[in-house]
């Protein structure tokens, strides 16, 4: 099972991924995560996404083809969940062309769907474990003990700088501007299926555990 997960940002992707990555198995392929596990791992594309991001420049979109493309050639059965990738139209076809050059099929494309207003105030109290990445916030899934990670015990819990309106408005625009296409590129094809964002965690995971089967 092959899947990308789409949304704004502050969907609730990242969290799913995570979800699916403990109960089926799926490797999430997070470009940001590539691209730091990348930069440390002294590899001829690593050395080439340290000196890129080294001098403060985009990486590439056939830097992150060719990291994926390192990936999916480790091979897992239990299958891949794009998150973050693709962004834009570009990053569409060349994803499909990667994937149909290695024999792997994609089999959905699950859309989180979230109203913005909604997603303000989502983002605004979210903070996240440095350490293990569960994502808490501060009303409506507070830790249990203050400044404590319920699930690894770590104290390093982070606050994005970006997690406020403002940012938020910005990163929404880039996303409308951008990915939204995605949308209708997607549902052309036949591969798209929506989902209620805004719903419970738990909700969500079970209305994603439909559109999979």
């Amino acid at each position: 099972m092959n899947i990308i997960l789409l949304g704004p940002p502050g969907a609730g992707k990242g969290t799913q991924a995570r979800r699916l990555v403990e109960e089926r198995g799926m490797v999430q392929l997070s470009t940001g995560d590539m691209l730091r596990e990348a930069r440390t791992s002294g590899s001829e594309m690593g050395k080439k996404v340290a000196a890129v991001m080294d001098a403060g420049q985009l990486v590439t979109d056939e830097i992150v083809i060719g990291l994926i493309e390192e990936k999916i050639l480790e091979g897992n059965s239990a299958g891949y969940i794009f998150d973050g990738f693709p962004r834009t139209l570009g990053q569409a076809d060349a994803l499909n062309a990667l994937l149909e050059r290695n024999g792997v099929k994609l089999d959905t494309v699950v859309e989180m769907q979230v109203d913005d207003s909604a997603l303000v105030a989502r983002i605004s109290g979210r903070f996240t474990c440095g350490n293990c990445g569960e994502v808490y916030h501060d009303e409506t899934k507070p830790t249990q003990a203050d400044g404590v990670c319920d699930e690894c015990g770590s104290t390093d819990l982070k606050r994005r700088a970006d997690d406020n309106a403002e940012s938020l408005k910005t990163r929404l625009m880039e996303y409308y501007k951008k990915t939204s296409a995605l949308v209708g590129y997607y549902y052309a094809r036949g591969e798209l299926q929506s989902v209620d964002g805004l719903q419970g965690v738990e909700e969500v995971a079970a209305d994603i555990s439909k559109a999979l089967a």
